[in-house]
């Protein structure tokens, strides 16, 4: 009788504080620095999404380990629904498929809430590389061994997207990491390190500028950023799909009224048609989904990548 007039009791007080959800400012942490896309994007949705919960979004970014230290700090918060995190494909999926060790489990530490945006990676080339096409560079990589490519370090989503693309075409190239973005972008301009495959807000002004000339998206459909550019399935390589994902997560345990609320805020935000010009900008996808949409791709996610890194014999960097 004790149990059961506690269980309602908590029930009741559930109810009653998801009702008044949220009552004072909520901590999103972005494992990224400030002012990278993925920061930039996370922004968009959390503004259009406090102006319609009638509060604010303290963004707190903690960007060390690939997103690790952030990540793994969110899952040892509070599960009261005032702390979310940015969620991405580095940190939740291929450290943890690097590092079994990472520090969390990004299927049992979480309560997932929404997708909200994809950056598709683009191949590219440097503009004095006498290679115009997909097909063409396909056949360069093949004759040529070990053409460097670059990406913003070891893990990357980048670093995937260019150890998928040897295994789809059958041919080895060299992985060249960086940690400083503005430096990828000279050497690639320069032709020191003449391909590439990147996410399009790494690589947009280099190829508006004429510098840099995209081959293809590694995405289902083609972007609003880069319309003229194929996807790499039109341009005759299919299953070369790689993008870094994004998604807001709470810690384990938070009330299921309130994963539900900032579900559907979450949704509002992304059909709005300012965030959507706002996301066109950086070459995002905008994408949506339930809780357990979102549960479900993680797990498949680690799932793929996982046979990709081992058949490319990527290893934790030291």
């Amino acid at each position: 009788m004790i149990r059961l007039l506690l269980f309602t009791l908590t029930l009741f007080l559930g109810n009653a504080s998801a009702q008044d959800y949220p009552s004072r400012p909520i901590t999103a942490i972005v494992p990224f620095s400030a002012g990278s896309a993925s920061d930039v994007i996370a922004r968009i949705v959390l503004e259009r999404m406090g102006g319609a919960m009638s509060t604010r979004f303290v963004v707190d970014n903690r960007p060390a380990a690939g997103g690790v230290a952030g990540t793994t700090a969110a899952a040892k918060m509070p599960a009261d629904g005032y702390t979310i995190v940015m969620g991405a494909s580095g940190p939740m999926v291929v450290n943890k498929v690097l590092n079994p060790n990472v520090g969390f489990d990004p299927e049992k530490d979480f309560e997932p809430i929404s997708l909200y945006a994809n950056l598709p990676n683009v191949a590219v080339v440097t503009a004095k590389l006498p290679v115009h096409t997909l097909a063409e560079l396909i056949e360069y990589v093949r004759k040529t061994p070990n053409v460097p490519y670059s990406s913003v370090g070891n893990g990357s989503s980048q670093h995937l997207a260019g150890a998928l693309f040897e295994q789809l075409v059958d041919a080895k190239m060299q992985h060249v990491p960086y940690r400083i973005t503005s430096q990828l972008q000279a050497d690639l301009v320069s032709g020191q390190v003449p391909t590439s495959f990147q996410l399009v807000p790494n690589v947009l002004g280099a190829i508006k500028a004429g510098q840099v000339r995209p081959l293809a998206v590694a995405s289902k459909q083609r972007l609003a950023a880069l319309p003229d550019v194929p996807t790499a399935a039109e341009a005759g390589l299919r299953g070369w799909e790689s993008s870094a994902w994004f998604g807001f997560f709470g810690p384990r345990g938070m009330p299921r009224p309130m994963v539900e609320r900032l579900n559907r805020e979450v949704i509002a935000a992304i059909a709005d048609p300012a965030v959507r010009a706002r996301f066109s900008e950086f070459g995002a996808e905008p994408l949506t989904s339930t809780p357990e949409e979102l549960a479900a791709y993680v797990s498949a996610e680690m799932v793929r990548w996982r046979g990709i890194i081992t058949r490319a014999g990527i290893k934790l960097e030291q």
